[in-house]
């Protein structure tokens, strides 16, 4: 298999709703951000943010590290795509339809 298949690709979305009632709870919260802002993950929406993943081996390394990133309270979900999946992502802006960014080769550094 083509080692940049749209099928090996994956991307990892990591959707959530978290409490920010208390002082306590925001921070939590912008803690949870800057954690998986810090292991690469992009705001797609409010609280859906996104990751590009080489492969579904790569994928699950930075599942594993969003899972140790949990806040103690709130409802995170993750989800992991194939590219193909993706791409097939139809997006807009009010009624107005969107083309999906262009996201460019990502190298892979050994």
């Amino acid at each position: 298999m083509d080692r940049f298949s749209e099928y090996r690709i994956m991307w990892v979305l990591v959707l959530f709703d978290l409490p920010t009632e208390t002082k306590k709870e925001r921070k939590a919260a912008a803690d949870f951000r800057k954690k998986i802002m810090g292991d690469g993950f992009t705001m797609f929406q409010f609280s859906i943010y996104l990751r590009h993943c080489p492969s579904r081996e790569n994928a699950d390394v930075h599942i594993k590290r969003v899972k140790s990133f949990l806040p103690e309270l709130g409802q995170v979900g993750i989800l992991c795509i194939t590219d193909k999946q993706f791409g097939e992502m139809e997006l807009f802006i009010g009624k107005k339809e969107e083309k999906l960014p262009e996201i460019g080769q990502q190298l892979e550094l050994f």
